[in-house]
């Protein structure tokens, strides 16, 4: 046994199940262990792979295992980076995008031909296929910039957008060299690179959207399957640009920026794509990069070391000029600077695969690979430092200045309450209320379930906290704080009202109210009951389909809607819903209204595609019916009786807008409004709303006997 077992851990290791567990143990201390000197995760991982690597220890060696769990990391990131992409941002900004990847290209080119070809000496083809090197980068550190949360910055957009327009530029430049080496260039091999660009776009911008639509909506409660699909859809990318003429990664990456828009970024399925990714996958491509560096190189003599510093040094410096061009040219700061050097900075998947391609046909030396190598270990440790230092300076800035503009309108902390009623269309509820939820307020979304106090009250309060325990287990696969609440009350709107004044709820998040009787259009439904009974920001929702299968979000704002106290509040929340979705909003509103949403700096109306439609027949809402689609979100904004922005045409909404747009998804917001101030206190005990009520109630009354009669007639 003991000799079984001494085979066992023979170097290197051949039993596949050590060989992971040694690989896991390394993920899992590497990080932890040099966190303690202030180094970055990163970096450890790749030193762990040096010194497990066939060129350290020998413990592992680069076998076929390694390589595939190597390429899922690689193609894990670009996939990451092209669906945590800002699509709005980057549309707004990709001339940035496209005037930093001609930076990042030419100037680090323009350096290194010159240096390889009067300086080391090398050929031709040989000089330009080694600067080529030069302007590829791989986004090692982008788990870092995702990790302390500053991805959406404007300069993490252009960063990333210039990525892969370098990368896709250098790879067409290696086909090239290597065609041109063998006399190979010509109309066919340009005509045949393009078609074969041509069918892959189609695939990928016409053809899986439409699939992915259709899987979802299909597969609307399978949320496991939602996963292994998106992981097909990845790898057939891959393999399909491969099978085009460009590299795999950039078939990654194309898959990102086609589902960006199925998967919003703080939904579940991103936490759980972004977790396996984080744990498993990235961190064994990281590892896999340390096995390539050969320490023994700097034995080599000193040649070696001189082509590895002079490769190092102007791979760096093209870079950094790079970013500096693009801080001037844009007006950037000196941290954004560095964080688009931090970030592009880094050579790995490219820059193996373009001096790999060189070395076995030939074009270049051992040198050249060994000093290759160094130059992978030594970028992805100073952009990995740089990056994580950029981040933090960031992200001080934004906290201390407050963006400028966010101060202007400091409201109470966000707290949503989400009571339960309708169990079949909950899921879509919480998807919502996860999408919308500030992610920087460390408040919880609170479920509710308010069951009659009768006598089974006992038994279904039992019932309720079990199912309300489900609930909350699909709230934290998002990484979302929740609470849960079940408790009784004689009334269930009485009991919701309680429990969001208990725990200071500012948005309240109610489901549609069901067909009113009678009864219900005489003394109020439950839903009016809760809208008048409490004055904060309230969402009545009814979700005919997935969230992500909507294309359009229509929003009707009626005049002075601009006025109420609440109207930044749910603004915001409708546009951070566009930006998750990655939807256009078309506003029916007034002039008045119109320049209001144009004029606030907050709402950062210009990257969403925001469209407006001015519009004037208020009190008939349906007016606009022909203009709505069945797969547009429709959000109609109302208000309570007393604002500035109510409408009696308003009245009994719900009902009117189901019947009307019966397919469509429908939103109807009450704005929060001020609290009463009562004029002195010896008349605060007063209460007029029974009053009102009762004359409310003796109109519908009258209302209802009048319809009634002429009917009969």
């Amino acid at each position: 046994m003991l000799q079984n077992l001494a085979h066992e851990f023979q170097l290197p290791l051949q039993n596949p199940v050590l060989v992971f567990s040694v690989i896991l143990l390394i993920i899992l201390l590497s990080p932890i262990m040099l966190r303690m000197l202030r180094v970055p995760g990163i970096v450890g991982l790749i030193l762990s792979g040096v010194l497990i690597g066939p060129y350290g220890l020998n413990i592992i060696e680069n076998n076929s295992a390694v390589s595939l769990f190597s390429t899922i990391g690689l193609l894990y990131i670009m996939f990451i980076a092209g669906l945590e992409l800002d699509l709005g941002e980057f549309r707004l900004h990709r001339n940035r995008s496209l005037l930093f990847g001609l930076y990042t290209f030419i100037i680090p080119l323009l350096i290194g031909f010159p240096v390889c070809y009067h300086i080391l000496n090398y050929g031709f083809y040989s000089s330009l296929l080694i600067a080529s090197m030069f302007s590829t980068h791989t986004l090692v550190a982008y788990p870092i910039v995702s990790r302390m949360g500053v991805s959406k910055d404007q300069a993490v957009a252009i960063t990333v957008g210039g990525t892969i327009l370098t990368d896709t530029a250098v790879l067409l430049l290696l086909a090239f060299i290597m065609s041109a080496g063998k006399g190979e260039v010509g109309t066919a091999f340009w005509v045949g690179l393009s078609a074969s660009a041509l069918v892959f776009g189609a695939i990928m911008f016409l053809g899986v959207p439409r699939l992915t639509a259709w899987f979802f909506k299909k597969m609307e409660t399978e949320k496991y399957s939602h996963y292994i699909f998106v992981l097909t859809i990845v790898f057939l990318a891959a393999f399909l640009a491969e099978a085009a003429g460009v590299e795999p990664i950039i078939g990654a990456f194309v898959s990102g920026l086609v589902l960006n828009r199925f998967i919003p970024h703080s939904s579940v399925l991103m936490n759980r794509i972004e977790f396996i990714g984080s744990s498993l996958f990235i961190p064994f491509f990281l590892i896999s990069v340390g096995m390539l560096v050969d320490v023994r190189v700097v034995l080599q003599g000193p040649q070696a070391l001189i082509i590895a510093g002079v490769l190092t040094a102007v791979a760096l410096l093209g870079k950094w000029l790079a970013a500096l061009a693009t801080r001037y040219s844009f007006g950037y700061s000196g941290a954004q600077q560095q964080l688009i050097f931090g970030l592009s900075s880094s050579h790995a998947a490219a820059t193996i695969a373009v001096i790999l391609v060189g070395y076995q046909n030939h074009l270049v030396d051992e040198n050249v690979l060994n000093g290759t190598i160094i130059l992978i270990l030594l970028s992805c440790i100073i952009a990995s430092i740089v990056t994580e230092r950029a981040a933090k300076n960031i992200i001080q800035m934004k906290e201390s200045g407050l963006d400028k503009a966010g101060s202007e309108n400091l409201e109470m902390p966000e707290k949503m309450l989400m009571p339960i009623a309708n169990l079949a269309n909950m899921e879509k509820s919480l998807d919502f209320g996860i999408l919308i939820k500030d992610n920087q307020q460390k408040q919880p979304i609170t479920i509710l379930s308010v069951v009659p106090n009768d006598i089974e009250a006992e038994l279904n309060l039992r019932k309720a906290r079990e199912q309300l325990q489900g609930f909350a287990s699909y709230v934290t696969a998002a990484e979302s704080k929740v609470e849960v609440v079940a408790t009784i009350d004689h009334s269930i709107s009485a009991g919701i009202v309680r429990i969001a004044k208990e725990s200071q709820a500012s948005i309240l998040l109610l489901g549609w109210p069901q067909a009113e009787g009678l009864i219900e259009r005489v003394i109020g439904n439950k839903v009016d009951n809760v809208v008048y009974s409490i004055e904060k920001t309230v969402f009545i929702c009814h979700f005919s389909r997935p969230l992500i299968n909507h294309q359009r979000i229509i929003v009707a704002i009626p005049p002075l809607a601009e006025l109420e106290q609440g109207f930044l509040i749910w603004v915001r929340k409708i546009i951070q819903l566009s930006a998750e979705l990655g939807v256009a909003i078309r506003f029916y509103t007034t002039p008045e209204t119109r320049q209001r949403l144009e004029e606030n700096k907050q709402l950062r109306l210009g990257s969403r595609k925001a469209a407006f439609v001015e519009y004037n027949q208020w009190e008939n809402i349906m007016a606009h019916a022909g203009d709505v689609r069945p797969d547009d979100l429709m959000v109609l904004v109302s208000a309570r009786k007393g604002s500035l922005s109510y409408l009696s045409g308003h009245d009994h909404l719900s009902a009117r807008i189901e019947k009307q747009f019966k397919e469509n998804s429908r939103i109807i917001v009450f704005p929060q409004q001020h609290q009463v101030s009562y004029v002195n206190d010896r008349y605060k005990d007063i209460d007029t709303m029974p009053v009102l009520k009762g004359v409310e109630t003796l109109n519908r009354i009258g209302k209802e006997l009048s319809s009634f009669f002429k009917k009969t007639e």
